[in-house]
């Protein structure tokens, strides 16, 4: 059984503020072991479940935030950035399953830390008139290439977005939304057992879980925080501008609209 693991950290259990999550920020060290322990734990419950191979995806900011010293030896680590599939780079139609570990609600919801990609450029995305955050848009990739999500892990409403998407799923739920900077936390020890678990269930029943699907063409509709954002992101050829902050565009490829939409964040990104 082969097994994909994204690892993003602002659903990874004591994990609450920028200090956590920044390149910079002067509790990031500790964030980062926090966050390798839980992919340790799932990888743990993936080899009792049997998995011969698995790889992890390093899918927070810089995507340089795994510590290899502490890696379980058993797994494979993707790191760095640029890459042209971000958070679910490594996917492909070999593996069984994939899991989402330390994610976080789309940006507009509830839930800690929550934003859509890059939380200084977009308000919203909407694909075929469905908005998307973070996890749908990367368990879509997923099933593109006939994987499904077997597993999220992060606080309630990240479970909730996860459910609406993915009927069947497991979820671990390592801390309680408060607000979007608060939440009452597992310990560390606590939320790992819990991952462990949680992923050895998954896992025994991903026969049952179907992989996203849906259906082209995508009309894509990306909304910025503000016009200035729109105004820079307007240099794609691909895009039709719908109002001061928001772009449109299509496409019958999935995976093509995604990295539009990395490219258009991208681009309006270089003015944050």
């Amino acid at each position: 059984m082969k097994i994909f693991i994204s690892a993003d950290i602002e659903g990874v259990a004591g994990i609450v503020h920028q200090e956590h999550t920044a390149r910079n920020g002067r509790e990031h060290d500790r964030a980062r072991m926090l966050m390798t322990e839980e992919v340790n734990a799932c990888i743990e419950g993936a080899l009792l479940s049997g998995a011969n191979e698995i790889v992890v995806n390093d899918s927070h900011g810089t995507m340089r935030n795994l510590i290899p010293e502490l890696i379980h030896p058993k797994a494979e680590y993707i790191t760095g950035s640029p890459k042209v599939l971000a958070m679910m780079e490594g996917i492909n139609s070999e593996f069984d399953a994939s899991i989402f570990l330390g994610y976080h609600s789309r940006m507009g919801n509830n839930g800690v830390l929550n934003h859509t990609f890059h939380g200084g450029v977009v308000q919203k995305i909407k694909i075929n008139n469905i908005e998307m955050g973070e996890f749908a848009i990367n368990a879509a990739i997923a099933g593109y290439f006939g994987v499904p999500v077997a597993l999220v892990t992060g606080c309630q409403y990240t479970a909730i977005e996860a459910q609406e998407i993915v009927p069947g799923i497991e979820t671990a739920i390592v801390k309680q939304t408060i607000n979007r900077q608060a939440a009452r936390n597992l310990s560390p020890q606590s939320a790992r057992n819990l991952i462990k678990d949680k992923t050895i269930t998954a896992l025994s029943k991903i026969d049952t879980i179907k992989p996203v699907s849906f259906e082209g063409p995508f009309v894509v509709e990306i909304t910025y925080l503000h016009p200035g954002l729109a105004d820079a992101a307007s240099i794609l050829p691909i895009v039709e501008k719908v109002n001061p902050m928001t772009h449109r565009f299509e496409t019958d490829d999935f995976i093509k609209a995604f990295r539009y939409i990395r490219s258009l964040i991208a681009i309006a990104g270089a003015l944050v």
